[in-house]
């Protein structure tokens, strides 16, 4: 079934997020209850939540959206290109500038999302910050009234557990064993807050995230028993 997706239809995107206000004591009192609450079982005793506020970037009612990147090849004759860009700024504009790329050149049926564990991260992250944020769900991410096979969504995650719903593979771990630079040879998820707050290095994050989305790329590539990707493929637009 994979072998029949044509690679010109996917757009490949990975997304970076940080807590959305840069300590835990900048929040309300209201929202440091509210958060307290929502990371009881996380946390147990061993933080604070005031501790565990570095960590706030993974839900979408505590964090924001950074950095989106995005992939999609090209093809002319026999030469093949993997264009990248991101969207960056502030969460609306990145948003907007996201949402009118799928309504203006992903919108047809035969075009699909891919991320590695986007099914349950980038993708509902997404669609949360947009309606946070007052903006209209594109329909590539509105999946109400969809049936399973109706979703127009690829998980390289998914696609490697091969059914075992209880297989976690991060993105590191199978680029490594499938014989792929790995996209975390600067900073990982974990450091990303540290980079956008302390160091400001917008720049940083971006070539990391990009890094990403190339990575899922050629995981993808490699499923498909297809040749990798070389430097001089890969185009930054």
């Amino acid at each position: 079934m994979l072998e029949k997706i044509h690679f010109e239809n996917i757009l490949f995107l990975d997304i970076e997020t940080v807590p959305e206000a840069e300590n835990f004591k900048a929040l309300d009192e209201t929202k440091q209850e509210l958060f307290s609450s929502k990371t009881q079982y996380q946390r147990k005793d061993d933080f604070t939540p005031e501790e565990f506020y570095d960590r706030a970037g993974i839900w979408a009612e505590f964090g924001k959206i950074i950095c989106i990147s995005v992939g999609y090849f090209t093809f002319r004759g026999d030469i093949r290109h993997f264009r990248v860009t991101s969207f960056f700024g502030d969460e609306i504009t990145i948003l907007k500038d996201f949402s009118n790329l799928l309504s203006n050149h992903f919108n047809k049926p035969q075009h699909i999302l891919c991320g590695h564990n986007a099914k349950e991260f980038d993708f509902p992250f997404i669609a949360r910050r947009m309606i946070i944020n007052g903006l209209s769900i594109p329909q590539k991410l509105n999946l109400f009234g969809k049936k399973p096979w109706e979703i127009p969504h690829l998980d390289t995650m998914e696609l490697w557990k091969f059914g075992d719903f209880k297989h976690y593979t991060s993105l590191k771990l199978l680029a490594n064993i499938l014989g792929i630079p790995s996209p975390k040879d600067d900073i990982d998820g974990s450091e990303v807050a540290h980079v956008f707050y302390v160091e400001k290095d917008i720049d940083r994050i971006i070539r990391y995230c990009e890094k990403d989305v190339i990575a899922v790329a050629q995981i993808l590539l490699r499923l498909r028993r297809e040749d990798l990707l070389i430097e001089e493929e890969i185009i930054f637009v």
